[in-house]
């Protein structure tokens, strides 16, 4: 997986992050650690992993954090992974299998059979089906998580997107752009696991009403 690069956002991930790239010593694959420039107890805790990238966000945010990131990324293909170690880099193999006749791999909570999650709870799991629900219905979109972003894509692919959102956002802002562009998509089932510091860093019903504004924007803006 030498052409493979993982950008691995990771706000405010000490406890997680030092743990999390242990685990990826087993993948041959370049990892690009995105991080915001005063997050110091972050940096510091990766001093001692030197197979790694360090990339300093121009500007906050966990959609700066991907945009920057894709931006950055030199190899065939590239894949989003957070720093919280809950999304599991097993899949990653059958992933870059999957893409090479797509554009990108989509993995999903809710496919069956393998489909799971450790972190999701009501109002999170309640919400996910309604948005993705919304984005097949208005945007004939093909997914079953649409706010997952665990995805693996074609370098090329992502550049190809334009991606804007410097937020949460930017987690409907890219499938539905990459279907307005007519790129090639799969998913496969992915089981998410406990976070390794157990904290999130989404605020469910305010980035869930960002989402919703996100998404009727882009379904009045057609280009």
């Amino acid at each position: 997986m030498q052409n493979l690069t993982l950008i691995i956002p990771s706000k405010e991930e000490a406890e997680s992050l030092p743990v999390f790239l242990k685990e990826l010593e087993n993948f041959n694959c370049k990892k690009l650690v995105v991080l915001q420039n005063e997050d110091y107890a972050t940096k510091a805790c990766i001093n001692n992993f030197n197979d790694i990238e360090i990339l300093v966000q121009k500007k906050n945010g966990y959609g700066n954090a991907l945009i920057e990131g894709i931006k950055n990324v030199r190899t065939e293909y590239c894949c989003i992974i957070n720093a919280d170690g809950s999304m599991d880099p097993k899949y990653l193999p059958l992933m870059i299998e999957k893409c090479k006749d797509q554009d990108f791999v989509f993995t999903s909570r809710y496919q069956s059979p393998g489909g799971g999650s450790d972190d999701d709870d009501f109002v999170t799991f309640v919400g996910n089906r309604i948005f993705s629900l919304t984005g097949n219905l208005f945007f004939k979109l093909n997914i079953t998580d649409i706010l997952y972003t665990y995805i693996l894509g074609k370098s090329a692919s992502f550049k190809k997107l334009n991606l804007k959102n410097h937020d949460f956002r930017i987690c409907v802002e890219l499938p539905i752009k990459a279907n307005r562009l007519g790129l090639r998509y799969t998913s496969l089932p992915s089981y998410e696991r406990s976070r390794i510091g157990g904290k999130k860093k989404v605020n469910a019903l305010k980035d869930g009403f960002l989402i919703l504004i996100e998404m009727i924007r882009l379904f009045f803006k057609r280009n």
